[in-house]
């Protein structure tokens, strides 16, 4: 019985599609420690937080064309697997916090971008 993965990633930013070397990303609960003064001497319970989504991407450099990355405000993201694999991914209220690059002898040279997301969705 051979298992089936998900194949190729496909990321969409408001309708154009982008070619991806990788996608990290991260949830982050915002869930605290709560200390208090008690017999003990440990901490007795946990908080509720906001939570963050952040995504860290790498895409390609193209030879021409490049989005204005610094204009990615307020954008969807979405990430198809192919081969019917997987659910899809949707990442809403996307805003772009830093930009940086990565230029190696081999392979290709790739723009890192660290994005924040204000909602999650699968389906």
């Amino acid at each position: 019985m051979a298992d089936k993965y998900v194949g190729q990633i496909v990321l969409e930013i408001n309708g154009a599609e982008y070619e991806v070397t990788s996608v990290e990303p991260t949830l982050k609960t915002g869930r605290k420690v709560v200390k208090t003064m008690n017999r003990t001497g440990r901490a007795t319970g946990t908080v509720g937080g906001i939570e963050e989504h952040e995504l860290k991407i790498s895409v390609p450099i193209p030879k021409s064309g490049e989005p204005e990355w610094r204009a990615l405000v307020d954008a969807k993201l979405t990430i198809y697997p192919q081969e019917g694999g997987g659910k899809r991914e949707t990442w809403t209220g996307c805003s772009l916090i830093d930009v940086g690059s990565k230029y190696q002898v081999e392979g290709e040279s790739t723009r890192d971008l660290n994005i924040v997301a204000l909602n999650y969705y699968t389906e």
